[in-house]
């Protein structure tokens, strides 16, 4: 990501500090259980640098979502996990201080996943990663909507 802080680049931003390609991004997410916990990200990129949150990325070129959520699972955090299915998708809208405007628009799909095996290590985007009680899940994330997520997960897949 890039110091600007919307994860697109200077030379591709305009003036008025919107996108030059104003294209939403598809991204994954994973809600990964294991018995009562769930495993939390602390975001080393923007956005929401420093903020706990799930673990997942973009979508690479040619992969489906189920693959990019496995692979940004075990990249970020040295997991794996089943996926037990879709949980959500829902929109991730960035906007200017200065004008209010969209300045980045991510499309995020939330799967929930069982953990399988491995102990998280943070790498790649996370600084730091962890399992959790549903209960400090909650309190540790900022963001309402991932604080959705995990809630909803937790009451279609969890214990």
């Amino acid at each position: 990501m890039t110091g600007n802080g919307t994860g697109v680049s200077d030379a591709a931003m305009s003036s008025e500090s919107r996108p030059v390609s104003p294209v939403p991004v598809a991204t994954v997410g994973v809600v990964c259980l294991r018995g009562d916990q769930v495993l939390l990200i602390k975001r080393g990129n923007p956005p929401r640098q420093g903020q706990w949150s799930l673990p997942g990325g973009r979508l690479e070129w040619g992969e489906t979502t189920k693959v990019a959520a496995l692979r940004e699972l075990l990249e970020e955090t040295g997991v794996e996990a089943q996926l037990l299915g879709l949980v959500d998708v829902l929109d991730g809208l960035f906007t200017s201080r200065a004008t209010g405007e969209t300045t980045l628009h991510y499309v995020m799909i939330d799967y929930a996943a069982r953990w399988t095996s491995g102990e998280p290590v943070a790498g790649d985007d996370a600084a730091e990663a962890r399992f959790v009680s549903l209960d400090e899940a909650l309190a540790l994330v900022e963001w309402d909507v991932t604080r959705k997520v995990i809630a909803e997960t937790f009451a279609r897949f969890g214990v």
